[in-house]
């Protein structure tokens, strides 16, 4: 599986963006995609998790009420949107696959990832 991350970009404090991951190579039936985030100096963090049907979702405390992770399975794409933005969520975004059904939220956990996007808000 290749996963293509797009969408990120630069935007001011209190904006909106949506980040975009697509699937190629071969199908994520039954896969949880998840978002990452690794910001200038810090660690690859986890940011949000789906499951393969979406009936499960999960969120870092930090992204509560302000980012909403979903999924298009006939397009094989799992989108990041990202409301109220602050500062402090630059980081470049990585989405990431794993095999298993179950949501994870270490990084070691995903199998698979893309290649990132950057986001920048500015103050």
């Amino acid at each position: 599986v290749q996963l293509q991350a797009s969408g990120g970009g630069l935007v001011q404090a209190g904006g909106s963006l949506r980040v975009s991951c697509a699937a190629s190579g071969r199908t994520f039936i039954g896969y949880t995609m998840g978002w990452f985030r690794q910001g200038p100096g810090k660690e690859r963090e986890f940011v949000a998790a789906i499951t393969w049907s979406g009936s499960f979702t999960r969120y870092a405390d930090s992204v509560k009420g302000r980012f909403t992770i979903s999924r298009d399975n006939a397009k094989d794409t799992v989108y990041l949107q990202m409301n109220s933005l602050k500062p402090e969520d630059t980081a470049v975004y990585y989405c990431a696959g794993r095999t298993y059904s179950s949501i994870a939220t270490r990084v070691d956990s995903y199998d698979y990832w893309g290649q990132g996007t950057e986001v920048t808000v500015s103050s």
